[in-house]
């Protein structure tokens, strides 16, 4: 078994329809594991999909009274969560490099 806790990174390569149910339940799975921190840096598609995954897998860890932070969003992912107004998705160091 690969060591997770020297990569934050999700294997994921796109959080749209077609994969939201799976992206979710990795994403729940990591949080399970101990993961707080979730790199998206893989992720080359998104739509508007990704947004519901990344509300479900922060109100997850709310409801288990964990911080999780999301780095390396796609920028075109930093678009959809500025036009569903949920920019406090993305922690505010993120939003200062745009």
């Amino acid at each position: 078994m690969p060591d997770t806790t020297v990569s934050n990174q999700l294997s994921l390569k796109s959080l749209t329809v077609a994969n939201a149910t799976e992206a979710l339940a990795q994403g729940l799975a990591a949080l399970r594991a101990g993961q707080t921190v979730f790199d998206l840096g893989q992720v080359e598609a998104v739509d508007s999909a990704a947004v519901s995954v990344m509300l479900a897998w922060q109100r997850a860890a709310q409801q288990n009274g964990i911080k999780l932070e999301l780095r390396n969003i796609p920028k075109p992912l930093l678009s959809l969560t500025k036009l569903y107004g949920v920019c406090t998705l993305v922690s505010p160091a993120d939003l200062h490099h745009h």
